[in-house]
């Protein structure tokens, strides 16, 4: 099997697939820029010691709410403007999901990424409009499809012009409220693009606490040495000040308090990949 040789230009300065990690993390939602600021903080120092390629992440509006009653978001408007405040006091490149065609030429203002999320995958004219921003696209893979589907989703990115696209790995449906992860499928994926491994999404009970999604932090640790050991291009984690607060994923997320040693013992994994 032959992993994809070429690198992704995710911004001017940030390469993925090539000798650097590239890691994607934030808190799920942009909550405030309170939080958002302490983790980008705190996230950009950790990058920086390791020689580690760093994207923020945060989420204007979480569209795929188990519940009409949970929170989304700060609406795009006001998303939108957390993040901007994120890229300029910090100077770091930005990712963030577009749920909407109509989203994408907006967002790109600001994001540097645009992220498909896992359910939105096959969404052939959300596809195209975030490829046609001229912006990196990020599309997760669907908890329902198979790794292997995953090249006609990037056919249709670069179908548009666009060959900065790259995949990130959940998880995969396995019964109700439950995801596992198939390592086969990181290089698998590796065929078509770089792959990134989503952490904190990978240990997610969809729907598992009622009108919620559930989560198994515990697992994180595991699954992601696991993911560094079978060898992808970068890491996709959530991180929160205080998860049992967090307004939107609190049971998936890792603690910030935690999140150095997290990424340090990863590291050294991925590392011998290289």
């Amino acid at each position: 099997m032959e992993i994809f040789k070429e690198k992704v230009n995710v911004t001017d300065t940030i390469t993925l697939g090539g000798d650097k990690m590239v890691l994607f993390a934030g808190p799920c939602a942009a909550e405030s820029i309170e939080i958002c600021s302490e983790v980008a903080e705190k996230v950009k120092g950790i990058c920086q010691q390791l020689d580690i390629q760093y994207v923020f992440k945060s989420s204007f509006d979480k569209a795929n709410r188990t519940s009409a009653g949970s929170y989304r978001g700060p609406t795009m408007e006001g998303g939108i403007q957390i993040l901007e405040r994120i890229k300029k006091d910090f100077n770091l490149p930005i990712v963030t999901d577009v749920h909407e065609s109509y989203q994408c030429a907006e967002v790109s203002h600001v994001a540097d990424v645009l992220q498909i999320p896992a359910f939105l995958c096959r969404q052939t004219d959300l596809l195209k409009a975030a490829a046609r921003t001229g912006k990196a696209v990020k599309i997760k893979k669907g908890q329902f499809m198979a790794p292997e589907d995953m090249q006609f989703a990037v056919a249709k990115v670069k179908g548009e012009g666009n060959n900065k696209v790259f995949l990130t790995e959940r998880g995969t449906t396995f019964g109700y409220n439950n995801l596992v992860v198939d390592m086969r499928s990181l290089p698998i994926m590796r065929q078509y693009t770089p792959v990134v491994f989503d952490v904190t999404h990978s240990v997610q009970r969809p729907g598992g606490l009622g009108g919620s999604s559930g989560g198994d932090r515990q697992f994180t640790p595991y699954l992601a040495k696991a993911a560094a050991a079978v060898g992808v291009d970068g890491f996709f984690i959530e991180t929160h000040p205080n998860p049992v607060k967090a307004l939107s994923d609190g049971p998936n997320m890792i603690p910030l308090n935690e999140v150095e040693t997290f990424i340090e013992n990863i590291y050294k994994i991925w590392k011998l990949n290289r």
